[in-house]
């Protein structure tokens, strides 16, 4: 007989595992092509090791920041993943004080965000706080420090560094202390239960979003006698983050999603006109939101690194391999998955990106 609820946990935990893989086998969103099978399952390695890491190993009264995006761990990509960004995550204690420092390196935004967490496991649903490099006195190095807390309701704190180009920029260096004095330590039974009950209940709620949707080809919906909400090939109107979200979402930003469906002779141009905004990128993710292959492959184009046309717009064209255009961005062969455009401290709302399907043969090579 059991005896122990931390053994009752592990093994609750195991039985969630041995699920969760059904979100991508069956049913509506079930994937079409053995590579989102497989992506499927690293990702499910993946979140794993990210649940332990904020919920099993983490001690709020002794901070440390994980890493949770990068653009160079193949393990932490995840949950919207960034090839131009790094992110850290440190679970708090809303009643304790920290004092949080580090360098600026080439970072072009930085921020740090304090979320909410309704129940163990649970993703956030409020921003609590939020803290940026312009809120900060900066020395001649681009050192800073500042204290944050008791922030009520705060759960987990999230960085964010953007980077012009994260091959040569130096990330922002973080460090994070607790003022008061640690609690005693403990990793007992209850605690340890409790903490796997918590990573069973945040992954349960990824699985319960991914795999994405990828709309249907307008082309191919004609014969339905309706057209999908949201159809391959296009992007949703761009919105403005707000105080209350669910999950992990930047308060200073606005997104725009879309997804994509390619033979392998066709291309997708886009053309977008960027506001006004510290910084702005576009990345391809397979269905699991995620960017396989960074290393083999441009998968995103930034408002540093984009060529733009004479007009100020910026026309990028997508295809299953890479073409001559300067904002060529390729999907690693991947016939089908999912796009995403940020922009961080927009002078507003952007307009909606622009896509037409062409033959790739057709696609631009220069910018206009």
């Amino acid at each position: 007989m059991t005896t122990h609820e931390s053994t009752t946990a592990w093994r609750e935990l195991l039985e969630t595992l041995g699920g969760l893989d059904a979100s991508f086998l069956t049913g509506d969103r079930a994937v079409t092509d053995d590579r989102h099978v497989a992506d499927g399952y690293r990702m499910l390695a993946t979140t794993l090791g990210v649940a332990f890491d904020t919920y099993l190993f983490a001690d709020p009264s002794r901070p440390t920041w994980v890493e949770i995006n990068t653009p160079v761990r193949p393990d932490r990509r995840w949950g919207g993943d960034n090839t131009d960004a790094y992110y850290l995550m440190c679970p708090v204690d809303p009643a304790r004080r920290y004092r949080i420092s580090g360098n600026r390196g080439d970072s072009v935004y930085f921020s740090v965000t304090a979320y909410n967490e309704p129940s163990p496991g649970a993703w956030s649903d409020r921003v609590v706080a939020l803290v940026r490099d312009d809120d900060l006195e900066l020395d001649a190095d681009g050192n800073f420090s500042f204290e944050l807390g008791p922030t009520p309701d705060a759960a987990v704190l999230m960085t964010r560094d953007y980077q012009a180009d994260p091959r040569t920029g130096r990330p922002v260096e973080w460090h994070i202390e607790a003022l008061e004095e640690p609690d005693r330590f403990r990793h007992g039974d209850d605690e340890t239960a409790a903490a796997l009950r918590a990573s069973a209940a945040w992954m349960r709620t990824m699985f319960a979003i991914l795999p994405l949707a990828v709309g249907m080809r307008r082309d191919d919906a004609h014969g339905l006698g309706h057209e999908t909400s949201h159809a391959a090939n296009e992007f949703a109107e761009p919105y403005q983050v707000l105080d209350a979200n669910f999950g992990w979402s930047a308060r200073d930003a606005c997104y725009s999603y879309g997804s994509f469906v390619l033979a392998d002779d066709e291309a997708l141009v886009i053309t977008h006109r960027p506001p006004a905004c510290r910084f702005w990128n576009l990345v391809v993710w397979n269905q699991f939101m995620a960017t396989p292959g960074v290393a083999d492959a441009r998968s995103s184009v930034n408002g540093h690194t984009a060529v733009p046309n004479a007009d100020g717009s910026v026309t990028i064209v997508l295809s299953t391999g890479a073409t001559a255009h300067p904002n060529s961005l390729t999907t690693l062969g991947y016939p089908r998955g999912n796009l995403a455009f940020r922009w961080f401290l927009a002078d507003g709302v952007p307009a909606r990106p622009e896509a037409r399907l062409v033959k790739a043969a057709d696609a631009p090579t220069t910018v206009d």
